[in-house]
C-alpha cells in the first residue's frame, strides 16, 4: 500500500502541470513578501563574479518539479537565466540543469562536489526534500545528506541556495513535509548558507488567490505561470542575497 501511495505522490509531486492557476488569463503580480526575497547568509562568490564582469554560473540540482515536459524554456531554471540577464546585462549569466528524479538527498549528496567542479559553478541552487518526505526518509539521515551535500559544495568552491519543496495542498494531506523544511532550515544556519523558501511562497500565492494550487485541472499552460513567478522570484533573491546593486553594473554589454 505505501509502495503504491509513493507512486502516486511522486507522480503529484513531480509533475509541474499539476499545479494550476486562476482560471482567468489576467497578468500574475508575481507577489512575494520581501522576506522571502533575500536572506542574511551572503553569496559572495556571486557577488565577486558579477563586480568582476563574469561569467555566472548557476547549475541548479533537481527533480521533476524543476521542469516542464516538453517545454523547457517556460521552466523555472530557464526563466531565472532570462531574468538575471534581463537585470544584469553586463554579465555572462549561464543556468544549467542537472536532472535528479526520484533520488533523495543521500543519493546526490555525494556527486555534488565533482558535479560543481565540472560545471564550473559559481553557484549551485540545489531542490531537494520531496523525495525523502514521500519516502519517509528518516529526518535525521536527510539532515546529515544535506550537511554531506552542503559540505562537498562548499570544499568544491561554489555558493548554494537550498530550495525546499513545491507547495501542494492536496500532496500536503497525504505527507507532511515540515520537519523537512525545519531540517533543511538547521543545516543551512549550520552553514550559512540562504534557503529560497519555495514552499511557503507558493503556499502564500495559494492562500492569496494569485494561483490555485487545489485545483484538479492540470495543464502545462498553468504551470508554466508558476514558474515564470518562481524565475523571477528567484533571480531576485540572488540579487538581493547577494547584495548587488545592478544600477553600479555600468553599461558595458556582454
Amino acid at each position: 500500500m505505501r509502495a503504491g501511495l509513493a507512486s502516486v505522490l511522486i507522480a503529484l509531486a513531480a509533475s509541474s502541470a499539476a499545479v494550476s492557476a486562476r482560471a482567468d488569463d489576467r497578468p500574475r503580480s508575481c507577489d512575494v513578501s520581501a522576506y522571502l526575497l533575500t536572506s542574511d547568509s551572503p553569496l559572495p562568490r556571486v557577488a565577486s563574479a558579477v563586480k568582476a564582469g563574469g561569467p555566472l554560473n548557476i547549475l541548479v540540482v533537481g527533480g521533476r518539479s524543476s521542469t516542464i515536459s516538453g517545454a523547457e524554456s517556460e521552466a523555472y531554471p530557464a526563466k531565472l537565466q532570462a531574468a538575471l540577464r534581463e537585470k544584469l546585462p553586463t554579465v555572462p549569466v549561464n543556468v544549467s540543469m542537472e536532472l535528479t528524479p526520484r533520488k533523495t538527498a543521500g543519493d546526490i549528496a555525494p556527486s555534488l562536489g565533482k558535479l560543481a567542479e565540472a560545471k564550473k559553478s559559481t553557484l549551485v541552487v540545489w531542490q531537494t526534500g520531496v523525495v525523502d518526505a514521500i519516502r519517509s526518509v528518516d529526518v535525521d539521515d536527510f539532515r546529515e545528506a544535506l550537511d554531506q551535500g552542503v559540505t562537498a559544495l562548499q570544499r568544491a568552491g561554489t555558493d548554494i541556495v537550498l530550495m525546499n519543496m513545491q507547495y501542494s495542498p492536496r500532496t500536503e494531506t497525504m505527507v507532511s513535509m515540515a520537519s523537512y523544511i525545519d531540517n533543511m532550515r538547521i543545516v543551512a544556519q549550520q552553514h550559512d548558507v540562504p534557503v529560497f523558501d519555495r514552499f511557503t511562497i507558493m503556499n502564500q500565492w495559494n492562500e492569496s488567490g494569485e494561483f490555485d494550487l487545489f485545483s484538479p485541472v492540470h495543464g502545462a499552460s498553468l504551470a508554466k505561470r508558476v514558474h515564470s513567478c518562481l524565475g523571477r522570484a528567484l533571480s531576485t533573491f540572488v540579487i538581493k542575497t547577494a547584495r548587488i546593486n545592478p544600477a553600479e553594473l555600468g553599461t558595458r554589454r556582454r
